[in-house]
């Protein structure tokens, strides 16, 4: 971006649980000894001050007052930054006109989207505008789909290091994720059920593995929706709520990347069950029951002490294989529970990689490798709690 912006991120969101922790880390631990200039927006001055008293955040830090239905406040905080971070979601029902503002005023965006149905509405609606522009859009900035979308990268470019070659198929296995899911998420699967009941045709793009891609079509991909056992590894899998997210940014990655991991590209994504009869409970339970629905599931706003953010984690193991018997395995883990301590982490590093080592991007809409690749993940290890790396 050419003109000077006064900014170089502001936190859209501030007040709310997950955007008070992007805060607090962006006070706190996001580069030391390297500031940036960043501040606080949202609809109400009087709660961003709260949340800065109590996040023990500077003074200093600017206060901005903007709203989701207020379009001329919106295009007036995109002209002031670098790049917007925005945890404001659903994002069906509170993002497209901020999206619309970046595209149109050059400047880059982050979120934590987990909606492939929005996404590919911002896509063929602002796409063009972006690459005009100059604004870089990355959705899904967070748990969905980071770990995930730079985790297959990873692997593919040990294979290139290794054989010459991206592996063809892989295969995602979550062995540990302990924590809360995010409300927003919840809020965020809600609204899209609303909106398939309101245009049931949006189901064919729900649906399709494909959607986020230019062509929207692709070789025949697993289902991943009923429990399996794996004989080579000798255990029970289930089926992985956010997979329905990750795979398309997945694919979506690969398509930005020229076919990078080749045009006959297979990916799954499943839960480590266990071993045995008791695997096999474990699996048929995960596969029943759906941790976004019930009373006890965090609305938007609410989420987790810090204690029990502290004791989460989760491990992500990849296995890339191809046809003529290459292996090889990588391993992706984190040291916060995902939904929230280190989803707050992964998008204000991925602001400021944007804003820091990513100026010659293009403007456009992405996903997280082909926008930061290895520069987002030397970040994320240095400064996020992540660990990447070969089995």
């Amino acid at each position: 971006m050419s003109d000077a912006r006064e900014f170089d991120v502001i936190v859209f969101g501030a007040s709310g649980f997950t955007g008070r922790l992007v805060a607090e880390y962006l006070a706190l631990h996001a580069e030391p000894g390297a500031p940036i200039k960043w501040a606080m927006a949202g609809r109400s001055q009087t709660k961003l001050e709260q949340v800065r008293a109590e996040m023990g955040i500077d003074s200093a830090v600017p206060i901005l007052v903007a709203d989701t239905n207020d379009d001329a406040s919106l295009a007036s905080l995109a002209k002031r930054a670098d790049c917007i971070l925005t945890t404001v979601g659903p994002y069906q029902l509170y993002g497209t006109s901020l999206v619309a503002a970046c595209a149109e005023t050059g400047t880059a965006y982050v979120d934590l989207s987990g909606e492939p149905v929005w996404m590919h509405e911002m896509i063929n609606a602002h796409g063009a505008k972006a690459q005009a522009s100059g604004a870089r859009i990355v959705f899904s900035c967070g748990f969905d789909s980071i770990p995930f979308d730079l985790g297959v990268y990873a692997l593919q470019q040990e294979a290139q290091k290794d054989f010459g070659h991206a592996l063809s198929r892989v295969k995602c296995r979550v062995r540990a994720m302990n924590g809360e899911f995010s409300g927003g998420t919840a809020a965020s699967l809600g609204a899209t059920m609303e909106a398939l009941t309101r245009n049931p045709a949006l189901f064919e793009v729900l649906v399709n593995p494909f959607c986020l891609t230019a062509n929207q079509a692709g070789p025949a991909q697993p289902s991943g929706d009923k429990v399996e056992y794996d004989e080579k590894r000798d255990e029970w899998l289930a089926p992985f709520i956010m997979a329905p997210i990750n795979t398309k940014n997945v694919h979506r990655s690969n398509d930005l990347l020229g076919h990078a991991y080749g045009e006959d590209f297979v990916y799954d994504e499943m839960m480590v069950a266990g071993k045995g009869d008791e695997g096999k409970a474990v699996a048929d339970f995960m596969a029943s029951h759906n941790p976004l629905q019930g009373d006890d599931v965090p609305q938007p706003g609410e989420g987790p002490s810090k204690e029990s953010r502290a004791a989460g984690n989760y491990d992500v193991l990849f296995l890339g294989e191809d046809s003529h018997g290459h292996e090889l395995s990588y391993i992706v883990t984190g040291d916060m529970d995902p939904g929230y301590g280190s989803t707050s982490k992964m998008i204000a590093q991925a602001a400021i990689c944007l804003v820091r080592d990513c100026r010659e991007l293009p403007g456009g809409i992405y996903t997280p490798a082909p926008a930061m690749g290895e520069k987002l993940i030397n970040r994320l290890t240095k400064y996020a709690g992540m660990t990447f790396g070969r089995q």
